[in-house]
């Protein structure tokens, strides 16, 4: 998901475009999967696989970008498992809410300028996404709210005439899944125009099936466990507890004349 190819200069032959309308059928298979484990770890994990006919037909450009995907991953302190020569496994890990924002958007919008001197930009030139993450969280003592927004912008992708028609349908070059796991599953927001996702695993599992050639938002609320919270209430918990068997009562809590009449 979340990978798409730039339009193809403008092409002026039409045996050309028939040919890669037949060749480029499904060349590209992008899923990004977003697993929120709790409030302070979570993984982002990137499938990439390419077609047999786009590595035939320009595998030094295909190479090229997968080579980026491995840096920007290494930047980010991911890592990459390359599978075969036309398939990458890509996973980034963050620590919480705005970590997540800041590496998805760093990775899927790469600044040539501040890249690594490794990462040439004719290496970034064959996946530039248009796409925008945010999150807002809220606190609720045992879980944390987050409610995600993305956008992602595809209207870049197709083989364009000279014209600047689309010629080639983008559904035939690129699949595209955004993936969102959860602990305690995720709800829709009421009345939101953005895609439906497909709902599996009870719902700690949405999966969203991105549109090339169009604007796609995506929004959902989930939640998390607060170890924070959870830990500060045990701590309380084991403190009046030891309290009432030390004393007999809780604090803040007069023992009974009977209980101290017994007592004397």
């Amino acid at each position: 998901m979340f990978g798409k190819i730039n339009p193809i200069k403008p092409i002026s032959f039409l045996p050309l475009v028939c040919l890669l309308v037949l060749l480029l059928t499904g060349c590209v298979r992008y899923d990004v999967g977003v697993n929120f484990d709790s409030q302070h770890h979570g993984e982002i994990v990137q499938h990439i696989t390419l077609g047999q006919q786009l590595t035939s037909l320009s595998q030094t450009e295909a190479q090229k970008w997968l080579n980026s995907i491995q840096q920007r991953a290494k930047q980010l302190q991911g890592s990459a498992q390359k599978i075969s020569p036309q398939e990458i496994i890509v996973s980034i890990p963050f620590s919480n809410g705005q970590d997540l924002v800041d590496k998805f958007n760093q990775f899927f919008n790469p600044n040539p300028e501040k890249a690594n001197h490794k990462v040439q930009p004719e290496n970034l030139d064959l996946v530039q996404l248009k796409s925008e993450m945010s999150i807002r969280q809220s606190n609720l003592l045992l879980l944390e709210r987050n409610q995600l927004n993305l956008q992602v912008d595809l209207r870049a992708l197709g083989v364009l005439s000279n014209q600047g028609n689309i010629i080639v349908s983008p559904g035939s070059l690129i699949d595209l899944e955004l993936i969102l796991n959860t602990p305690f599953g995720a709800k829709l927001i009421e009345n939101q125009q953005g895609l439906i996702p497909d709902i599996n695993n009870e719902g700690k599992q949405l999966v969203w099936h991105l549109i090339p050639g169009q604007i796609n938002t995506i929004e959902a609320v989930f939640w998390v466990p607060s170890w924070l919270g959870i830990g500060t209430v045990v701590i309380i918990v084991l403190m009046i507890a030891g309290f009432y068997l030390k004393y007999g009562h809780f604090p803040g809590i007069e023992p009974s004349i009977k209980t101290a009449t017994a007592t004397k």
